[in-house]
């Protein structure tokens, strides 16, 4: 009997041994196909709101600059956020429209596209605006029972911007709002469509038929149009002590109706008593426009529940002001320091009202700039340095008289518009066969005042590898058919201008070169997945877009820059390496 008990005990514990095992197998197996909620793969989080913020015309070094005089939304940029010291567009066309589709698409301008703010269309031989529609069908519309001209839309951006690529791979859950002062700005940060994209024209908000129009705009509009801020005044924000610069801003050329000094009174021109175009100058060179971008920005968050819907939205805002105070009264003025102050300060209020609104932590903001500037030459004449003006109209005309023997066409050069120069149909392709008259014009031009070098659109194709700076930049700028034929790369601090010769300039300064003044430009990145501090190495800002990308789990169309993967925080879930039972870490 003890045999056989022992013998039923041995193939009852077999039989739980083997039921044991089928079970661990069948569970095993049912495992890899079909897994638990508890098992599966976390899907990354993603922000429920993308802020974009460009500062037309902010150079890099205003932030260190001025940073101790800012409490607000720069400030807390750079305390909260990841701070790229090193960051420069690597092309020379360093204007808004190419830096706005820049930072938009993550692409360089050989790509996407927009070249220049507008450029010689040589089909219908003359100058286009970047963002110039000519379909029929498209017009521009304006709020508040506006009739602006024209039709703007971003059907010369040859690739989508970020915040396409979101709404079209979120199957449509993405808003994509901008605003900007400039069309140029708000329709390269849209896109092709957004749900809105306004700017201002004329002394009203605008947009055109393809972006539609949303009632909050135009109750905005209505309830707080820019006239409403005619007779304030713009006066110094802090003790006069303060300010690094002199009273007057050497060379600089104000607004009609402003001196050269503080306060600056938005009246018009005088004795109007009543908004005028001049008025509208001054507005846009004042303070007051950034507030108006600013509340603008906070109204759509209210209006469309930015930041609460099931996708990522999108929020975009460029704030133009500073473009124009910099060209009026250059980077070396009391209105530049102060007009940063103010933006300081709406920059806190909207991140106030994002934390309220969308929650902190859960939107996602990137501020750059599109371009710097150039100091004002008669400015910088001051330190010695070989500093000036490239009159273009003289070299249109030198290049005229040098082809003259050749018995060219007349006149030979179509338009120069910055730096490209456009020949007239059919002459550059006879000068490339005719050696000796090209010839003679790259001397002309070379013999002009304040050039230091010409390309040749052959010698920038398909961006040739080189180690040349300049001529890298002049490459990653140049977009076949919309380039010029020649290319004009001025010595450092001259200033390219195209005032008809016997005309005093009606600005200051410029910008549009391969210098680092006009490239160098902040990038900061704030809120969700972003890692703080500040970062060294050299990028540029079309590293944004992937960044974003990264964030929101989508993909670029087409791309020139890189995800800035340093300044991002990794998942909780990776942030470190597993560990086995003995605490060793596993392979």
């Amino acid at each position: 009997m003890a045999r056989r008990t022992n013998s039923v005990g041995h193939r009852t514990i077999s039989a739980l041994f083997l039921s044991a095992l089928i079970f661990t197998l069948s569970s095993l197996t049912g495992a890899q196909t079909r897994p638990s909620a508890a098992t599966s793969p976390r899907v990354p989080a993603k922000p429920k709101l993308v802020v974009l913020l460009l500062v037309d015309q902010m150079r890099g070094d205003y932030v260190d600059k001025f940073l101790g005089q800012w409490t607000g939304g720069l400030k807390r940029l750079v305390e909260e956020g990841a701070w790229f010291r090193d960051a420069a567009f690597p092309y020379a066309a360093t204007e808004t429209c190419v830096g706005h589709a820049t930072i938009s698409t993550g692409a360089f301008p050989a790509t996407h596209g927009m070249v220049a703010n507008a450029w010689w269309d040589r089909k219908e031989q003359k100058m286009v605006t970047c963002t110039a529609d000519p379909d029929p069908s498209v017009k521009n519309t304006g709020y508040a029972g506006a009739t602006p001209k024209g039709a703007d839309t971003a059907w010369r951006m040859a690739v989508p911007s970020f915040a396409e690529e979101l709404k079209f791979q979120t199957s449509g859950a993405t808003r994509i709002v901008t605003f900007s002062l400039k069309a140029r700005a708000a329709i390269t940060m849209a896109g092709h469509k957004a749900d809105a994209a306004t700017w201002f024209d004329g002394g009203a908000w605008v947009t055109s038929s393809p972006y539609g129009t949303l009632p909050f705009i135009e109750e905005q509009a209505k309830s707080h149009p820019a006239k409403a801020d005619f007779g304030k005044t713009w006066s110094l924000s802090l003790p006069e002590s303060a300010y690094w610069y002199g009273e007057k801003a050497l060379g600089a050329v104000p607004p009609d109706g402003w001196d050269l000094t503080f306060p600056h009174p938005l009246r018009g021109k005088t004795g109007v008593g009543e908004p005028d175009g001049a008025f509208y100058e001054q507005w846009a060179s004042s303070p007051y426009a950034d507030t108006a971008l600013t509340e603008l920005a906070e109204k759509a968050v209210d209006a469309l529940n930015l930041g609460k819907a099931a996708g990522t939205d999108f929020l975009a805002v460029s704030y133009s002001s500073v473009d124009y105070v910099g060209h009026e009264f250059g980077p070396r003025s009391r209105e530049i320091q102060d007009i940063l102050v103010r933006l300081d300060k709406d920059l806190g209020d909207l991140f106030a009202h994002l934390d309220q609104k969308v929650g902190r932590g859960n939107y996602v903001v990137a501020l750059s700039a599109d371009h710097g500037v150039v100091p004002i030459p008669e400015d910088m004449q001051k330190t010695g340095a070989d500093a000036g003006v490239l009159h273009l109209p003289e070299l249109q005309e030198r290049i005229e008289k040098a082809v003259e023997p050749f018995n060219y066409a007349k006149p030979a050069v179509a338009r120069i518009s910055g730096s490209d120069i456009y020949f007239a149909p059919g002459v550059y392709d006879k000068l490339q066969q005719d050696h000796a008259a090209l010839q003679v014009v790259l001397d002309a031009a070379l013999a002009q005042p304040g050039v230091a070098a010409v390309y040749r659109a052959e010698e920038l194709r398909d961006r040739p590898a080189t180690q040349s700076p300049a001529h890298r930049a002049m490459a990653n700028s140049y977009f076949p058919g919309r380039s010029g034929d020649l290319f004009i790369l001025p010595k450092p601090y001259w200033l390219l201008d195209g005032t008809p010769t016997g005309k005093q300039r009606s600005y200051g300064t410029g910008h549009g070169v391969p210098y680092n003044y006009d490239q160098h430009v902040p990038v900061l990145l704030m809120g969700f997945g972003i890692q703080p501090g500040q970062y060294f190495q050299p990028i540029t800002p079309a590293d944004i877009a992937p960044t974003l990308a990264a964030l929101c789990g989508i993909t670029l169309s087409s791309r020139d820059g890189h995800v800035l993967a340093e300044a991002l925080k990794r998942p909780a879930s990776t942030s470190a390496p597993a560990k086995s039972s003995l605490g060793a870490p596993r392979n």
